[in-house]
């Protein structure tokens, strides 16, 4: 028991990043189930961060109606965006989301409120570990039992055929905004928890590299189910830990990692085991035959 405390403690701050990167995660990966690519994930989790930053350090806002005010700010400005972008598909989708997130960085980096260049320092630490992952369970669990309801079917079929699911009575935007504006709320709040933990935050922080990296969570561990953006959070956040000792070669052996994913299991991580059951299948069938 004691060195699993003392485990705790040595990587309590990597735990946290894990359960967060969950969380980002997760909110897009409801985006990706629907069918839509998009990449302005991270500019929501700084909205959320600035908004629950700002409140708790300047107000002395309650930290969960601080974290609530951060997550509802990044929902709201996600609707007129939504609204815009989904008349595009592809990656058209993810250039205009790709465009709002470095619209956010700029705005970020000129207004004086949020520390310009410097970003925001001495924000109050309030965020817990068990925050981070009452969190996480919460909306997995929500996410876990949307994807079984009509909801969820509706998303999957638009994911699979928007003329097919319009045709059927689906309404297309409604649910593409939906799932839109949920990850968006969900990146806002994993933003708020993200600023109170590191105590500072600064508008890189939210940048071109951090969509992308949400982006790698989700699909390297696969959209079938709620599971496989948890999988991949925690795989790619972890890995850097993981192979600290190799030093310079860590990241050629990190992109070698993923490039092994991407080829082998293209749906995700998620799916290791169905790949396994089905090659088995197919050797008792060719065996079968033979």
């Amino acid at each position: 028991m004691e060195t699993l405390l003392e485990f705790f403690r040595t990587y309590a701050t990597a735990i946290a990043v894990i359960g967060i990167s969950a969380l980002l995660a997760l909110s897009v990966w409801l985006t990706l189930y629907a069918g839509q690519l998009t990449l302005g994930n991270a500019a929501f989790m700084g909205v959320g961060a600035y908004v629950s930053a700002l409140l708790g350090r300047h107000l002395d806002t309650p930290f969960p109606l601080a974290l609530l005010s951060g997550a509802l700010a990044a929902a709201v400005i996600a609707v007129p965006l939504g609204v815009t972008v989904f008349r595009l598909r592809g990656v058209y989708l993810a250039i205009a989301t790709l465009a709002f997130g470095e619209i956010v960085r700029v705005i970020l980096l000129a207004t004086p409120i949020t520390g310009k260049g410097q970003g925001l320092n001495g924000i109050p630490p309030k965020t817990e570990l068990w925050h981070i992952y009452l969190s996480l369970a919460v909306v997995a669990y929500v996410l876990w039992r949307v994807q079984g309801s009509t909801v969820g079917r509706a998303w999957a079929a638009l994911r699979e055929d928007e003329l097919a699911s319009a045709s059927q009575g689906i309404d297309v935007r409604r649910f593409k905004l939906a799932s839109f504006v949920i990850g968006a709320l969900i990146a806002g709040w994993a933003g708020g928890l993200s600023a109170h933990l590191t105590f500072s935050i600064d508008p890189s922080d939210f940048g071109f590299s951090k969509a992308v990296q949400i982006l790698v969570f989700a699909v390297v561990g696969g959209i079938p189910n709620v599971l496989g953006p948890i999988v991949g959070a925690v795989v790619f956040t972890a890995l850097p830990e993981i192979l600290r000792p190799l030093k310079d070669y860590r990241d050629i052996f990190q992109g070698l990692i993923l490039l092994g994913v991407i080829v082998f299991l293209p749906r995700g991580l998620v799916t290791f085991l169905d790949v396994r059951r089905t090659r088995k299948l197919e050797r008792i069938g060719a065996a079968d035959v033979a």
